[in-house]
Parts: structure tokens; sequence; C-alpha cells
């Protein structure tokens, strides 16, 4: 198992407008990812950040070849999606993990 942590920050003044954005479109393009097994979309919470709120996607891919996969195409266009509609205002963050153990 290959797992792929993606964090949306938006701020304050975006929020609506990203929350539709997630709502429409983000979560069709999710449940169109053909090497994609499983995924999480959440709104995180935080008591240190007040100038926005943060989204995270969390992806689980069979292999790390899928996942390396995924971020070279899949998530260039993803990101090139939001860029086009929100500029530099929604920040994407990826961070990848790599389970030393787990219990699904």
């Amino acid at each position: 198992m290959s797992i792929l942590s993606v964090t949306f920050h938006c701020p304050k003044t975006h929020l609506e407008e990203w929350e539709n954005y997630i709502d429409e479109t983000l979560v069709l393009m999710t449940e169109n990812l053909i090497d994609v097994d499983k995924y999480i979309l959440s709104e995180v919470h935080s008591d240190y950040i007040d100038e926005g709120k943060n989204f995270n996607l969390l992806l689980l891919f069979d292999n790390d070849e899928l996942r390396d996969d995924f971020v070279k195409s899949e998530l260039e266009n993803i990101a090139e999606r939001i860029e086009a509609k929100f500029g530099q205002e929604v920040m994407i963050f990826n961070t990848f993990l790599n389970p030393k153990k787990s219990r699904f």
C-alpha cells in the first residue's frame, strides 16, 4: 500500500467558492481516478489556522509506482485546473506517507 496526502489551503475570502468546487468538481475528479483504490476527502480542523481553512485528500494506491505516476500526471492536471480557477489563492501541499505498519 502507498499513500499520498494532498492538503489544500484556502483563504477565508474564497471559502464558499472553494467548497462549491470541492462538491461539484474535485469529488467527481477523484471518483474517476483509475489507480486510486480508496480515498478520504476531509475538512481539516486546526486550532492554529484562522486565516483560512485546510482540506485534505488522502489517496491510497496499491504501490509506490502507481502513486508516483499519479503525482506526475493526474495531480499535475488537478493542480492546473485549480490554478486556472483560483490562481495562487488555493495552495496545494503533497505529503508522501510510507506506512511502517497499518491495520485497516
